[in-house]
């Protein structure tokens, strides 16, 4: 009886969360100074095998009025989105060739 118990409030409140992880948060859309836009897509990183914690928490908030700021000489050390934009998990952020795969 206590099993039962304890697997449905797991099932009620787990799995839930799985579901909303897995629809990806929408998109995002950066107005740096200086440059175009840049329409970052959860979906797409998803789709790619990446988890949210891949980059929530550690690299980014999950608040969206507290995102840490992305600047490009960060990302060109390694930090923010370049922390996976480096050539060799993805494109390289610091490649002039790839500046239209995010910035629109």
């Amino acid at each position: 009886m206590r099993t039962n118990l304890c697997l449905g409030l797991f099932i009620l409140l787990f799995v839930p969360s799985m579901a909303w992880c897995n629809i990806g948060g929408g998109d995002v859309t950066y107005r740096p100074s200086g440059a175009d836009i840049v329409i970052y897509s959860h979906d797409t990183h998803l789709k790619k095998g990446l988890r949210c914690s891949d980059c929530h928490y550690a690299l980014y908030s999950t608040v969206g009025g507290h995102l840490k700021k992305v600047m490009m000489q960060d990302m060109d050390k390694g930090q923010s989105c370049g922390a996976c934009h480096n050539g060799q998990k993805a494109f390289d952020v610091k490649d002039k060739n790839n500046c239209k795969k995010c910035h629109k």
